[in-house]
């Protein structure tokens, strides 16, 4: 009789129910040791999304919280924290835990925030009614309890909300409360991108300080999120933070699967042929020293059929990539699209990221890419005068699939993907009239004017991220060594029997001089007999185009 496979846990973000449900579990309980080990008064764990954040902070809840002890110390038998030693195990079920995430407290004014605020509040404080008939609070305090529950506070007093509830439960057990806060940034990012950064940092601030930083009442706090927002900004004089962000060895395989952790899930579903597909899709993330799967890619991999897909990128929306792509440069554009290729690109590290830095700070874009899962560090090291840099790549397929769909929304928009699939099939087709058509479509319908009036190598880098259409089809190569020089475009078939492609490209002065600056571009491809590596390819028919450009017009020779 064939074993019943056990389902894939999908979207628990509840340790009790992963557990007890029976899903494939892999085991992350040393953390909790790692935790007791290293454990500073507040610790800042960032994250890229779907790392499985909530989940973890779910795991500490359970294992400390005072409430049904006795029943969660069975959640943790024979795990890795039980087989640790007793000295863990006598923290169980020992404290008053406050255990909030902050995920869905997002709006689009700061006044809908602060209704959602109030809500998200009365529910919090519902969680500790008994709270508001405690003979261990004084009178003041029971009332600031009961004005919380039906949500008549202001946002002035709503500030204090965190540092009252735990000096509420300490007063009440006769014990200082853990603090678990969950993705802490999400409101701050919304306010960020809907215009209210300036009060919603404000409240954060106090917020935050006000329970981290100035009550007595805190046993330890673990906060988790996605980026560290500036000490300047929210952490000011927070002088106990201890920050374990995505470059930190510390708890650096607490959250996503290790190489040993994917290898095992797939074997014991039967799949272990598949992993090495498997590390070229989802593996590639680098937290500290350590090589992590992204967790929720690999166990939908696995629900789907082993299928390989970008499930990751199918989540949410990736706001915070494409507000940051609106601002980027010429320079930042060619850097982005040399990713694509492989080609890392050097960056300062910045621990400190405000988010209003990344409109006009390039380094800031690279750092807030890294943390947010976009990109990872292959390499850091400090430099003559001791800053520290870090040599940054696309970590995997499914990473650089998301990068193919965001830059090219940015360069031309959605409605033009036709436009630009219909140029590259004409451009294979030898069909140059029609190139050259939509090619002039695009650069009137779809690029700005002052980008237009860039040196060629704005024109190259266009191209060049179309180029992304024929993925699987071509291997695209750029200002490569062949015959007697450097071609600027060459696209190498992978299949027998299709044409290859040499584009030449030239900036005209005035429109004039285009026809003149495009013949002569065709007569270089000749003359270098830049068609000599295709042929050594074994390449029989290949199209050569010379293209000359002045701000959006083109004029194109075929040869």
């Amino acid at each position: 009789m064939q074993e019943r496979k056990r389902p894939m846990p999908v979207g628990i973000e509840d340790f009790k129910k992963l557990v007890q449900g029976e899903y494939y579990f892999v085991d992350k309980t040393r953390f909790l040791r790692d935790l007791m080990d290293l454990r500073t008064d507040v610790t800042l764990i960032t994250r890229p999304r779907r790392f499985g954040k909530t989940l973890s902070l779910s795991m500490l809840q359970y294992f400390f919280t005072l409430e049904d002890a006795e029943e969660n110390r069975k959640l943790f038998a024979g795990l890795d924290i039980e087989r640790a030693g007793t000295q863990y195990m006598r923290e169980q079920g020992t404290r008053p835990v406050v255990f909030l995430t902050l995920k869905d407290v997002q709006a689009g004014t700061f006044e809908e925030m602060r209704v959602i605020l109030a809500e998200f509040l009365r529910k919090l404080y519902g969680k500790s009614a008994y709270l508001e008939h405690s003979e261990a609070l004084s009178v003041q305090e029971r009332q600031y309890f009961s004005a919380i529950l039906n949500e008549t506070c202001d946002m002035g007093k709503m500030k204090f909300a965190l540092s009252n509830l735990m000096g509420g439960l300490e007063k009440h057990h006769g014990k200082k409360p853990i603090l678990l806060l969950d993705e802490y940034d999400a409101p701050i990012l919304s306010a960020w991108e809907n215009g209210y950064y300036k009060e919603g940092i404000d409240f954060m601030r106090g917020f935050l300080g006000s329970a981290l930083k100035t009550s007595p009442s805190l046993h330890f706090a673990v906060l988790t999120g996605v980026t560290r927002v500036s000490k300047e900004s929210i952490f000011s004089g927070l002088n106990n933070l201890d920050v374990c962000g995505v470059l930190s060895d510390t708890y650096a395989d607490a959250f996503g699967f290790t190489q040993e952790e994917a290898a095992m899930l797939m074997e014991e579903c039967g799949v272990g042929d598949k992993l090495p597909e498997l590390k070229k899709w989802y593996d590639g993330y680098r937290f500290g020293q350590v090589e992590i799967y992204n967790p929720w890619s690999v166990i939908n991999f696995v629900k789907n059929g082993c299928k390989f897909r970008p499930y990751w990128l199918n989540t949410s929306g990736n706001s915070i990539l494409r507000v940051l792509l609106e601002h980027v440069d010429g320079r930042r554009q060619e850097e982005l699209e040399g990713l694509l290729k492989g080609c890392p690109v050097k960056a300062p590290i910045l621990e400190n990221i405000i988010y209003a830095d990344v409109h006009s700070n390039r380094n800031a874009l690279y750092m807030m890419l890294l943390t947010t899962g976009y990109l990872k560090a292959v390499d850091t090291w400090q430099d003559a005068r001791d800053v520290e840099w870090a040599s940054l790549q696309i970590p995997n397929k499914e990473i650089r699939r998301a990068f193919q769909d965001e830059i090219l929304g940015n360069m031309v928009p959605r409605q033009g993907e036709i436009l630009c699939q219909d140029m590259m099939e004409a451009m294979l087709a030898g069909k140059a009239l029609d190139f050259a058509r939509y090619l002039s479509e695009l650069l009137r319908d779809f690029v700005s004017y002052h980008d237009a009036t860039q040196p060629e190598s704005f024109y190259h880098g266009l191209l060049l991220g179309l180029s992304v259409f024929l993925e699987g089809r071509y291997r695209v190569e750029s200002n490569r060594e062949s015959g007697y020089g450097r071609f600027d475009i060459a696209f190498f078939p992978l299949k027998d029997g299709a044409p290859g492609v040499i584009l030449e490209l030239k900036s005209a002065k005035s429109e004039e001089a285009m026809e003149e600056k495009a013949k002569e571009a065709l007569r270089q491809i000749g003359e270098k007999a830049y068609i000599a590596e295709l042929s050594r390819q074994g390449v029989e028919e290949v199209w050569k185009y010379g293209i000359a450009f002045c701000g959006k017009k083109v004029w194109m020779e075929q040869g």
